[in-house]
């Protein structure tokens, strides 16, 4: 066997050693419907009950109910009867409501499973063993979904920037986790509004008037591609979520240097926790 022979055999064996084993949700053998008939009213109720309007969650409450474990196991199965193939009454609204929906509740999934915990990173292992991102998975139509894969095979492909301030991470440097679900008729409304309340929070946006800069959330600087090509096409993208005239002025002109901000991956758990 060649050097380089031993070397590649040497990565894949090194790969195949360090991955996690997957954890599967869902109902992997469901009948499938098409994706414009799956209901998210008991996605909505789950929120509701557990999410307040900052988007802090009260994981603890939820960890201690079984019932609404048991609940959020219902909605990932019922989630798994999607077809996820072509269908004329399947619209662009009712794929993102359904995928960012998914996402998010999946992550809570993954959180309840890991809790108490004190941020989705400390499952998020460099080396090996079990990786919240990539190895808990959904079954939707048949297959199998990571988090990483309905973020970056599903969502992004679908060109719309704004689930960057929809999908949560469990963190407090997401977007907020909104206490209601996403719905086919109101995705793009809710959408919007979810990106003006991103760019409301200092922790997101901060605007440097006299030194003429933005300091930006990195979600800007991660996936900066999918809000356009370039510095001033990013400020133009994001300038009619800004929060005062001033800043969108400023990002219509291209008249400011960006600077990104720290990520805060602490748990976006309510306080009394």
């Amino acid at each position: 066997m060649t050097l380089a022979a031993v070397l590649v055999f040497g990565i894949a064996a090194a790969e195949q050693a360090v991955a996690g084993t997957p954890v599967y949700v869902g109902d992997a053998k469901a009948a499938l419907v098409p994706m414009h008939t799956i209901d998210h009213s008991l996605w909505h109720t789950l929120l509701a009950k557990y999410v307040d309007s900052d988007g802090r969650v009260d994981y603890k409450g939820w960890h201690a109910s079984g019932p609404d474990q048991a609940l959020l196991d219902d909605y990932l199965n019922h989630l798994s009867t999607a077809s996820i193939a072509a269908d004329v009454n399947t619209t662009q609204a009712h794929r993102l409501a359904f995928w960012i929906n998914a996402y998010n509740a999946l992550t809570i999934k993954g959180i309840l499973r890991e809790y108490p915990t004190t941020s989705i990173r400390n499952h998020t292992p460099k080396l090996w063993g079990y990786h919240i991102w990539h190895d808990l998975k959904l079954h939707v139509g048949q297959q199998s979904f990571s988090l990483d894969e309905i973020e970056h095979q599903v969502l992004r492909k679908m060109g719309e920037p704004r689930i960057h301030f929809a999908i949560v991470c469990a963190s407090i440097g997401c977007p907020r986790l909104l206490n209601e679900a996403y719905l086919p008729d109101r995705v793009d409304e809710q959408l919007t509004a979810n990106a003006k309340d991103f760019f409301s929070r200092s922790q997101n946006f901060r605007h440097d008037v006299s030194g003429k800069r933005f300091y930006l959330s990195a979600i800007l600087k991660w996936f900066g591609e999918d809000f356009g090509d370039g510095h001033s096409e990013v400020l133009r993208r994001i300038a009619g979520w800004l929060p005062d005239s001033t800043a969108e002025r400023a990002a219509l002109g291209n008249a400011v240097s960006i600077s990104y901000l720290d990520y805060n991956w602490q748990l976006n758990a309510q306080s009394a926790q």
